[in-house]
């Protein structure tokens, strides 16, 4: 790396985010009155509280939906896109330590959120923090937009963007780099349909992660447990359960995933004919693509579509199926739902569309696109190509935005998963990218 960071200013980053990994800022929907949870509520003013100790000037939105921080002068705003909500931790037992207590073990932070979103984004400011230190003159208005609902339904980004300045450029710290200058259309969608007299059935946790794990404890169990072992998925069977185990990846990667639900639905399906369970086996199967519902959905600029079955619940009432979609940015979206629906009904499900988020794209050639990757490639000699994702990052909510760092080439992913970690030194080596990014754009610089 060529910009180098203080050792003084590493080590405040280390201990501010084992303070903000430490609030369990998962959805938990009006609670005390907040918007997304009294967790999110206070990280949202912790993180606000560490800039303004900064020098930054804040803002806590009054609805409680999002805050910023901002530093510099200039008609031009950069935007550094940030979120401060996470997945749940999931089944405590896969975690080797306390998901909400960031733990450094064999150079790696462990924690919920070091690498989705709260380690990058605490990155990104003290990357500014560096410059302060170091006398720079900001000649833009740097302004940290932090978010607490980017794991459901962008609803802070949404009143953010009624109500705010947009941004003139900028960037998320919420993927990988070198750079993504394309993110495929994010479409979840939740199929309804009868229920059942069997005892209920829940899997599945979160709409944008492969579910790894599906228990079924109902009144066929016997007659379920033979076709299981049959099936060859991996399960286990204790007190009166038995659940089928998956291989959890982010819906994006849903294709390099194992999905415990399709695994649990194509054998239930055999001996306890439900519309849901036989939409699952039959028309969708263990293609992460969507091919048997769509054949092949690709493009040049962002590959192939990828299709989640993420969360099951059946009761005596009512089921719901809950679908991530990740559509390639050249597809026609209209098409695909339209065929989705027409499938659905032959099933006896309705369609409804949960939320959508239209694709990203910044031409290769833009101003910003060619800055941030010089920047990258002279700090690290790294020649790798700006790429295209099937992921989602507030980058696609203004113009002029790309997702930028940090999880580097060849790195382990683990965003969304147990045990998820990030080495300390890529955080730190993420931060010089992001201190000599945020020179070359927003201040007097030789």
């Amino acid at each position: 790396m060529k910009y180098r960071i203080s050792q003084e200013v590493k080590e405040s980053y280390l201990n501010s985010l084992r303070t903000i990994i430490s609030y369990p800022s998962v959805l938990n929907e009006g609670e005390n009155g907040t918007p997304f949870g009294q967790a999110i509520q206070d990280v949202l003013e912790k993180t606000l509280e560490i800039a303004q100790e900064m020098g930054f000037q804040t803002y806590l939105d009054p609805e409680g939906y999002y805050g910023y921080a901002e530093i510099g002068q200039g008609d031009e705003l950069l935007a550094v896109l940030c979120h401060l909500d996470v997945v749940p931790a999931g089944d405590l037992e896969d975690w080797q330590t306390p998901p909400f207590e960031a733990t450094l073990k064999d150079g790696c932070l462990i924690g919920r959120g070091v690498q989705d979103d709260k380690g990058p984004s605490l990155a990104a400011l003290y990357a500014v923090k560096s410059l302060l230190d170091q006398g720079e003159v900001f000649t833009k208005r740097v302004r940290f937009i932090f978010g607490t609902d980017e794991e459901t339904l962008w609803r802070c980004m949404n009143r953010y963007n009624q109500i705010e300045e947009k941004a003139d450029l900028g960037f998320a710290p919420d993927s990988s780099f070198p750079l993504t200058y394309a993110e495929k259309g994010l479409l979840q969608v939740k199929l309804h349909g009868p229920g059942w007299e069997d005892r209920p059935l829940q899997a599945g946790h979160a709409l944008n992660v492969v579910p790894d794990k599906a228990t079924y404890s109902g009144q066929r169990l016997e007659e379920l447990l033979p076709v299981i072992e049959q099936s060859g998925v991996n399960y286990t069977e204790e007190l009166g359960a038995v659940t089928v185990l998956g291989l959890s990846k982010h819906s994006k990667d849903a294709a390099e995933g194992v999905n415990a639900i399709v695994g649990l639905a194509e054998s239930l399906s055999l001996i306890q004919p439900h519309p849901a369970l036989l939409f699952i086996a039959d028309a969708v199967g263990e293609d992460a693509t969507g091919g048997a519902l769509f054949g092949e959905i690709k493009d040049e600029p962002s590959g192939t579509l990828s299709f989640n079955i993420a969360t099951l619940s059946i009761d005596e009432e009512r089921s719901e199926i809950g679908i991530d979609i990740r559509i390639p940015v050249l597809a026609d979206k209209d098409a695909l739902v339209e065929r989705l629906i027409e499938l659905a009904s032959s099933y006896q499900l309705g369609y409804e569309e949960f939320d959508y988020l239209a694709p990203l794209y910044v031409p290769l050639d833009s101003p910003l696109v060619s800055t941030l990757m010089a920047v990258y490639q002279e700090e690290t000699g790294d020649l790798t190509p700006a790429m295209s994702s099937g992921g989602a990052t507030f980058a696609r909510t203004m113009e002029n935005c790309v997702a930028y760092g940090a999880l580097f080439p060849g790195a382990l992913q683990t965003e969304h998963q147990a045990n998820e970690r990030a080495k300390l030194e890529d955080l730190y080596d993420a931060m010089e990218i992001y201190a000599e990014t945020i020179r070359r754009m927003a201040t007097k610089n030789d």
